[in-house]
């Protein structure tokens, strides 16, 4: 059964050729735009790597990268096919490389749509992954002077001052973990061994947060240590007060900007894939209404032309049944490869 059944004179033949034209050269642009758009995510997601634990997330921006410079292909080859698109006599050259290029074209097409979805859904596996890096930056806040870790403060410090926040969920995760490094701390002070001896890793723990936490807004000088003692400081209640220090977690505030980031790019990217995807089917119409053309004295002819030749099952079947074919045709000669040679006695 036909798909999409439609009447093509010349004229509107014509029309076709030239806005398909014009719709190609805009779908490159916008597959130049997709592969940008995909280096400025790889970037954004690769300055924060240390507080992320896996690298799962980077599969959105490489997909990205990958459809935008096979769009640059496809879209040219377009181009290209819509200028002999008009000449009965150059047309024909192109009618052995449309199958493959129409299924290629299709891949790289849903492809898009696959990444727009990605940028979604992907909320789950960036926030586990800020949860696991943020509590290991947290943790080896303290470690300056061990090789790969020297920098550790100075990017916590810097995040927590860019995003405004403090800590992994919030600024109490600081009281769980010794930040200060131990050539900073007085051992001979028995303030400093009680806190010590206070916990079983023998851990220096206080109740305060590093000076990035602080709020420059607020009113009061930062209170960022014995955060929790109301006595340790005048006219406190850290029950009731509006504390100086940041409030929101590092955690919520990085998948926040990430997530924003991420819809942006995958609103952009649909309006390329809805243009994409219209390039195949305008070029689909043009080369199903040119195919009577082709050989015919008479160019100006009146054709028709179709989306599809077949159902929709029929045509993904076709398409699908060589590559199933030469499958198991590989795994059988690899079976008979893989069998011991017979014994001559």
């Amino acid at each position: 059964m036909v798909v999409m059944k439609m009447k093509f004179p010349f004229q509107k033949r014509v029309k076709l050729a030239q806005g398909l034209w014009l719709l190609s050269w805009g779908a490159t642009v916008a597959g130049a735009l997709t592969f940008s758009l995909g280096c400025i995510l790889k970037t954004e997601l690769r300055r924060r790597a240390e507080v992320m634990d896996n690298s799962d997330i980077h599969i959105v921006p490489n997909t990205l990268m990958i459809v935008g410079v096979a769009s640059l292909g496809i879209n040219y080859f377009a181009s290209k096919i819509c200028q002999d698109a008009l000449d009965a006599g150059r047309f024909p050259r192109w009618k052995t490389f449309l199958k493959p290029y129409f299924a290629i074209s299709s891949f790289f097409t849903v492809l898009m749509l696959l990444a727009v979805i990605m940028s979604y859904v992907m909320k789950g596996s960036l926030e586990s992954s800020l949860k696991v890096g943020l509590r290991n930056g947290l943790r080896f806040y303290k470690d300056t002077d061990t090789p790969g870790r020297c920098f550790q403060k100075q990017n916590i410090d810097r995040l927590q001052m860019e995003f405004q926040c403090c800590g992994n969920s919030d600024f109490k995760d600081w009281f769980e973990v010794q930040w200060i490094s131990n050539r900073y701390l007085d051992f001979s002070s028995k303030e400093v061994k009680d806190r010590v001896k206070s916990n079983v890793d023998g851990r220096y723990l206080v109740d305060g947060v590093p000076f990035s936490c602080c709020n420059p807004s607020s009113p009061r000088p930062c209170i960022q240590y014995q955060i929790t003692n109301n006595s340790a400081h005048y006219n406190y209640e850290y029950q009731t007060e509006e504390l100086n220090i940041y409030l929101r977690g590092c955690r919520e505030a990085l998948l926040n900007y990430y997530m924003g980031l991420m819809n942006t790019i995958g609103g952009g990217v649909l309006s390329v894939f809805l243009l994409q995807g219209s390039v195949l089917v305008s070029l689909r119409f043009l080369q199903t209404s040119m195919e009577a053309v082709a050989g015919n004295e008479n160019t100006e002819i009146e054709t028709e032309g179709y989306l599809l030749e077949k159902g929709v099952k029929e045509t993904i079947k076709e398409y699908t049944d060589p590559v199933l074919k030469f499958l198991l045709l590989k795994n059988q000669v690899e079976e008979d490869s893989s069998d011991p040679a017979p014994q001559i006695p």
